[in-house]
């Protein structure tokens, strides 16, 4: 349990304690208990926790709340707690004041859990797998693509932290008609490379982007002019593994370059070798959920509340992409297990969600361990104006030049700044400047500052204490119970974000958290003439820069020690 956690817990016994007392000498009437909510005020001057028992209990005991609430403020026994008063307010709450003891717990709580500090277990070890990213292979990573990284990232460290076994997976579409038209691009500039401009016409569908020249250039660099007198789809098909396996190991280098390691790499094409995608379609025809007519086959999508039928095989007897992907996500639930899959799309799928769902379900599978976030478009601005193309190439911006125009840090660290459904605006201007306006250098500036304390102060020979030599009752200021209630906010930041689903819980913490320090170290001067009050300062100091730089490692951001 937190410390949070154990106070709530403490605070819950003794006010069923004194609701079993007051029905015990009639005083009170009711069955059972409600299950209230023991919450943190939204005014400091209400108290540090309230609970909103008798309301929720009024109806049952046929008294008005604040009766209620007097009652359990005169059964309460607060001998051996945190609790210092407790009081009626308004139409019936009951407010808590704790002892400031409560709260100065948390320093001795960070000294002995260190880079752990934050981590809790609601996850009990369940398998969830995050799919994110998985880009077209055929091409670079574009800004959609360097928000997604950072977004489902993040949410997969916040599972790891929250207890849950964690896997990290990339899709890979090296199958379909993508990677049909793929080839068909790559032939194009080979021959028109070998023979000239006039040789072959372009396809109008084709990938036009120079780095398709590139790659057959790659391979004329390689192999030379063999494949002009081989078959068209042997030539094709040398030139897509070529060239397909050159784009993933740049993905690969790209995301490691961005703090992005996957566990597994997954290919679409593997369900096509082994069968699982013809199986599936199968299986949904034997189940009653498929059918054939006019020569393709069709999932009954409108037994699932669907406005219509989808195709699982066309006509011409290859199968859809709503069919490999169905298979895709049998494998990952059934063949590998997973309790819950997590899959980060571009808004643009939001019709897809529904409909996989639904084959889900035909497949006897729960359709809510498939969780899908659809994430909004981004947009970057400099200057305030819209960025729409690379310095470097004039064309449009990739991963790649985006962390040439930034930092790494700054990228992850403004791609979780906002929920996934919303539209963002990422500032340049803003991620690269030096002031507390850029939100990620007023985080690490904070962390660098109380390494420059801790060094300034160890060079005069005052280290930083142990909690259990230090009185920590001397931290009494507002802005020192303030940080310190920050600090113990940590687990429970964790188990939000998790639990929610919100990585941007994180970087609103970090904020938050530093916002407290600077507001400390404004009004509290860490060497003092109380040797005492430095040492417990000092502690606190360390406790905040432990904090930081966990969260800003779950986030993959570097914590400097010197700005």
């Amino acid at each position: 349990m937190t410390i949070y956690e154990q106070i709530k817990q403490s605070i819950r016994d003794k006010v069923n304690e004194a609701l079993s007392a007051a029905k015990a000498n009639g005083e009170l009437d009711f069955a059972d208990i409600p299950d209230y909510v023991v919450e943190e005020p939204r005014e400091k001057e209400h108290g540090d926790f309230a609970v909103n028992a008798a309301m929720l209990l009024a109806k049952q005991a046929k008294k008005p709340p604040r009766v209620i609430a007097e009652s359990i403020v005169g059964h309460l026994q607060t001998e051996g707690s945190y609790i210092a008063s407790a009081e009626v307010a308004g139409a019936g709450f009951v407010n808590f004041r704790l002892h400031p003891e409560w709260i100065t717990r948390i320093l001795s709580v960070v000294e002995e859990e260190g880079e752990n500090f934050g981590r809790i277990n609601i996850g009990n070890g369940k398998k969830v797998m995050v799919e994110f990213v998985s880009a077209n292979p055929t091409g670079p990573m574009h800004m959609g693509n360097a928000r997604g990284g950072a977004l489902g990232d993040c949410l997969a460290s916040v599972l790891d932290w929250a207890g849950f076994d964690v896997t990290r997976e990339f899709y890979i579409n090296d199958a379909g008609n993508q990677i049909e038209k793929f080839g068909n691009s790559l032939e194009a500039r080979y021959i028109q490379l070998l023979k000239g401009e006039d040789a072959i016409a372009f396809p109008e569908d084709g990938y036009h982007g120079d780095d398709i020249r590139q790659r057959a250039k790659a391979y004329i660099d390689a192999h030379g002019d063999g494949l002009l007198e081989a078959d068209r789809e042997a030539r094709k098909a040398a030139l897509v593994a070529f060239a397909l396996e050159m784009n993933i190991d740049d993905l690969q280098k790209d995301l490691e370059k961005y703090r992005i390691y996957y566990d597994v790499w997954f290919r679409e094409s593997v369900l096509h070798e082994n069968g699982e995608a013809r199986r599936v379609v199968q299986e949904l025809l034997d189940r009653g959920y498929a059918y054939e007519s006019e020569g393709a086959i069709w999932f009954r999508a409108t037994d699932f509340g669907e406005e219509k039928d989808e195709v699982l095989v066309r006509q011409n007897g290859f199968l859809t992409y709503y069919a490999v992907d169905i298979a895709y996500h049998k494998n990952k639930f059934v063949d590998r297990g997973f309790d819950t899959v997590i899959n980060i799309w571009g808004a643009d799928h939001h019709g897809h969600v529904a409909r996989l769902k639904a084959a889900l379900s035909a497949l006897g599978i729960e359709p809510e361990r498939l969780e899908i976030i659809l994430m909004q478009l981004v947009r970057l601005v400099s200057g305030g104006e819209v960025v729409r193309m690379s310095k470097r190439t004039g064309k449009s911006i990739t991963l790649k030049d985006l962390l040439e125009e930034t930092s790494i840090d700054a990228a992850r660290f403004f791609f979780n700044m906002r929920q996934a459904n919303s539209h963002f605006d990422f500032d340049l201007d803003l991620a690269v400047e030096q002031s507390n306006e850029n939100p990620v250098f007023y985080v690490q500036y904070a962390h660098a500052r109380i390494c420059s304390i801790l060094r300034l102060l160890s060079e005069q020979g005052i280290k930083v204490p142990r909690a259990a030599e230090v009185d920590t009752s001397l931290l009494s200021t507002e802005q020192e119970m303030a940080l310190m209630k920050k600090l113990a906010d940590l687990p429970e930041s964790v188990r939000q974000a998790a639990q929610l689903r919100e990585p941007s819980l994180m970087t609103r913490y970090a904020m938050d958290l530093a916002a407290a320090f600077h507001g400390f170290y404004a009004a509290c001067k860490v060497k003092c003439e109380d040797a005492a009050l430095t040492k417990a300062r000092l502690l606190l100091c360390n406790a905040v820069r432990i904090t930081l730089s966990n969260v800003l490692s779950l986030l993959s951001i570097s914590a400097p020690e010197q700005m």
